[in-house]
């Protein structure tokens, strides 16, 4: 079943290696290991642990259960590699980035995993940067990277596999946003002017259409994806907003297959002045799997509509900061359900910062799954409580 399959790649979700930089710069720091003659190797890493009591409440008396475990949180513990080299006029640079869950098997014994979600190189110049290799893509991009609960837990369905799973919790994955899954690229992004930014790129298509025993999915063109940025400020308020985009068509040699046009868009807004900080983002998607860009699992994605919005907002006094957070996706039946459902994520969050690397988080999260047309044996309601620590280097 496609929850099954969700289930077997929760340790995927939310590897997000610049993102940490991107969303926590103050408290991320890289260790320069080699800086010589323009050439400097750096490494960079996270760590996280959290006590979780989930409370499961289903469809069917055999589901419900209180349930503690001790896993890592939204983001997985990770250990990247960075190298940059200035030669003929040229920024070179690449990075590498290992990702590790912290959870054995009860089946497997040692069954931790090990996933590589960047594998890259760039090149700059005063023209921009070129990307090429493996990295996050870019509909649905920023709605993650400025998500407030980056470093918590966020809901762990168990319609989707997630309360007994090894990997991580799916934060707002599914109740606000699709995960912008790694991919192979080529992406150009232009330089920022005057506080805009363009970047464009195509990715490795995937197949998004209806299967067949007789014929064979292909796609004659690449996915098409893009995400143009502009941060301003304005009476001291410092706003930062983003549009993506993704765009790809899926055929079969199976003439009775229906063709699939797949397209996304994505938008948000980030306001900060002072402590606060207040952002409100959303999609757009059809043909596109509501948790995933890429489709894992192999969802039959037919031409229905999900969307979905994020409201969230924190106030940060000294070394503390306390975050609310609401998102819903309303999905036609592209997702677990196939009459369709909607997802809600309601969170509360406090972080204190002990120091620039170290980070305590104790959050309290709500999550909904409501079936369309009636289907109330897909309905779960699951309350979360977590407390862990992060270390950053």
């Amino acid at each position: 079943m496609y929850k099954n399959k969700i289930a077997k790649h929760i340790f995927v979700p939310m590897a997000l290696a610049g993102a940490i930089a991107a969303a926590s710069s103050s408290a991320f720091a890289e260790i320069v290991l080699y800086d010589q003659d323009d050439t400097t190797f750096s490494t960079d890493g996270y760590v996280n642990a959290f006590y979780v009591n989930s409370d499961v409440d289903r469809a069917g008396d055999q589901f419900d259960r209180r349930q503690s475990r001790v896993k890592m949180g939204f983001l997985p513990n990770y250990i990247g590699f960075n190298m940059s080299k200035k030669i003929d006029g040229l920024q070179l640079g690449a990075r590498a980035s290992f990702w590790v869950t912290i959870n054995d098997s009860d089946d497997n014994g040692t069954g931790t995993d090990i996933d590589v979600r960047q594998f890259y190189g760039t090149a700059a110049g005063e023209w921009g940067e070129v990307l090429i290799g493996k990295d996050f893509g870019l509909f649905a991009r920023s709605n993650i990277l400025l998500d407030e609960m980056l470093a918590g837990y966020g809901q762990v369905s168990d319609t989707l596999g997630l309360v007994d799973g090894g990997g991580v919790s799916f934060g707002n994955i599914g109740s606000g946003y699709p995960y912008p899954f790694p991919t192979s690229q080529i992406t150009y992004r232009s330089p920022v002017m005057s506080g805009f930014r363009a970047a464009v790129g195509i990715m490795d298509p995937v197949d998004t259409n209806d299967k067949s025993a007789l014929g064979k999915a292909y796609q004659k063109n690449p996915r098409f994806e893009s995400e143009l940025t502009y941060q301003f400020d304005v009476s001291g308020v410092q706003i930062y907003s983003w549009l993506n985009g993704a765009y790809q068509t899926s055929e079969n040699t199976d003439s009775s297959v229906k063709n699939i046009t797949s397209k996304g868009l994505g938008y948000g807004v980030q306001a900060k002045m002072g402590g606060f900080s207040v952002s409100g983002s959303g999609f757009n998607a059809k043909g596109i799997n509501p948790f995933f860009t890429n489709n894992v699992g192999n969802a039959v994605l037919r031409d229905v509509d999900s969307r979905g919005y994020l409201a969230q907002g924190s106030y940060r006094f000294g070394k503390n900061r306390v975050a609310l957070s609401y998102g819903k996706t309303k999905d036609d039946g592209n997702g677990v359900v196939a009459t369709g459902a909607n997802y809600e994520t309601r969170g509360v969050a406090f972080f204190h910062d002990v120091n620039d690397n170290l980070k305590l988080v104790a959050e309290y999260n709500q999550f909904e799954i409501n079936g369309h047309k009636g289907n109330k044996l897909s309905n779960e309601d699951t309350d979360t409580f977590a407390v862990g620590a992060v270390i950053t280097w």
